[in-house]
């Protein structure tokens, strides 16, 4: 899909998510552009249903109702584990296999329904996997750049390491032999999906 990229100036950005591990990241990255990044929940803006059935739909939905409801450029990223033998489940649908009645969300719980899915498929099943992240600038007046990183590896059980968040205790990126989970976090951010992403994203409209 192609694109008209728009610069982005230095100033006040909104990070659209709730997610506090992923604002986090997302304002660690953005620090040495000269960024001042707020997030939705900072702003008391809701977080819109996630309706679309591919990344790049969800991060757009959320980065357009983001910059709509506080007039400032705003940025989104929807981002996943796809395991290869499951048809690239859970995908776009990663939160939701962590969704409780309660309306929190339980890790732990998604990553064992994870491996319960590939262990009902025998012992041969692929444990392959990636994490995709998406990213969606959008600004106010309806325009929308996006950009796209992927991290290849595999799945391990049981899960290790307390670091990161989501499904990093079980994902071994390729080329390592700790997951995510384990990893120190300036490591694991040198080789994440949503450093590449951001890496497209800076070479795209910030560098």
């Amino acid at each position: 899909m192609s694109q008209a990229l728009r610069r982005l100036a230095p100033g006040r950005l909104v990070i659209a998510s709730h997610n506090q591990g992923k604002v986090r990241e997302i304002r660690d990255l953005l620090g040495p552009y000269g960024m001042e990044p707020i997030s939705a929940a900072e702003l008391d803006l809701p977080e819109p249903e996630e309706t679309g059935t591919s990344f790049f739909a969800n991060a757009e939905l959320k980065a357009r109702s983001a910059a709509d409801l506080s007039g400032l450029v705003a940025l989104a990223d929807d981002s996943g584990l796809c395991v290869e033998a499951l048809g690239g489940e859970p995908g776009v649908y990663t939160a939701n296999w962590a969704e409780k009645a309660d309306g929190t969300r339980d890790w732990g719980m998604a990553m064992e329904k994870v491996e319960a899915k590939l262990q009902a498929l025998g012992p041969g099943a692929s444990r392959a996997a990636c994490f995709v992240s998406t990213l969606a600038i959008a600004w106010p007046d309806g325009h929308v750049n996006w950009f796209e990183g992927r991290v290849a590896g595999h799945l391990v059980w049981p899960p290790r390491g307390g670091q990161g968040f989501g499904y990093d205790p079980m994902f071994v990126p390729e080329g390592s032999n700790l997951t995510f989970g384990e990893m120190d976090p300036a490591e694991k951010k040198k080789l994440s999906h949503r450093t590449r992403a951001f890496e497209a994203l800076v070479a795209g409209v910030l560098a």
